[in-house]
């Protein structure tokens, strides 16, 4: 299952990405190391070239299934937040099935530590720092921000947050939350979980607390995801938790799964600029 994935993703992401080229007014920090795997343990900032002195953060978790994908294929996506007066960073991590839950949330903690520790190498504001993340990008960052935010959720895992790490707002884009072996994603649940044990821990729902940051919820007409961001604002309902959601549908076009990675359309730039424009209101 995974392999077909793969293959149908890179195609997918290989026709996206044909023609679109790294703007110049971006600075690029590449392919430095945050862990020691040498392949998944990597990561890219990038800074807008025309500013001065520190930016606000916004951390980039990608999606594809918990089995695919890497820092690369966000670049795009990534030095165009970047162009909006953000330092973001763009990492890759380990990948189911080789390596299953909790590896991508443990090096999710790992790059928010390096985070913290390069900060100033980096010119990166420390009391401004926000997060995206989209399908099982958003499912992954979503259990980070309830690890950061629930003490009873992160007394399950062996790692601990970096002190002093926060995150003031983040955005969930088409993202997964409610896991069962009948949705749409629920046939990897076996590539992601040892011997399938833990579903309770990969469940985001359940976890979230009063205490978790302001989130910018976004899905579309085309999203076959979409039904799980309702799930997610009736959790925020119920539990206080402030959020925004945006459901993009234009007249007479289909808008697909993460359309806002694809840096060729309007659609795509208009929500981008919506999300950072969020961001913003927490400067």
């Amino acid at each position: 299952m995974y392999q077909q994935i793969r293959q149908q993703f890179a195609q997918s992401d290989a026709r996206r990405d044909t023609g679109v080229i790294e703007p110049e007014d971006v600075i690029k920090y590449k392919n430095i190391r945050y862990a020691s795997h040498p392949v998944w343990g990597l990561l890219d900032v990038y800074r807008p070239k025309d500013s001065t002195g520190i930016c606000p953060v916004i951390l980039s978790v990608h999606g594809g299934g918990w089995v695919y994908g890497d820092k690369d294929l966000y670049r795009f996506y990534c030095m165009s937040l970047a162009r909006q007066g953000f330092a973001v960073v763009n990492y890759s991590y380990r990948l189911a099935p080789e390596y299953r839950f909790p590896a991508s949330l443990e090096d999710t903690n790992t790059v928010c530590t390096w985070i913290m520790e390069h900060a100033r190498e980096y010119g990166l504001d420390l009391g401004h720092i926000f997060a995206v993340g989209d399908s099982a990008g958003a499912h992954i960052l979503s259990l980070y921000t309830s690890v950061l935010t629930n003490p009873s959720y992160a007394a399950e895992y062996s790692f601990r947050p970096p002190k002093g790490f926060q995150l003031q707002a983040v955005a969930f884009n088409c993202g997964a939350y409610r896991l069962k072996q009948d949705d749409p994603m629920g046939s990897l649940i076996k590539e992601i979980l040892p011997e399938g044990k833990g579903m309770d821990r990969i469940q985001c729902l359940p976890h979230i607390t009063e205490a978790y940051p302001p989130v910018f919820v976004m899905t579309c007409n085309g999203d076959f995801l979409k039904e799980q961001s309702l799930w997610l604002i009736d959790t925020f309902e119920e539990k206080g938790v402030d959020y925004r959601y945006r459901y993009f549908d234009p007249p007479q076009k289909t808008l697909g799964h993460v359309f806002h990675l694809n840096m060729k359309t309007k659609e795509a730039a208009s929500c981008n600029e919506e999300q950072c424009a969020f961001f913003k209101e927490f400067l």
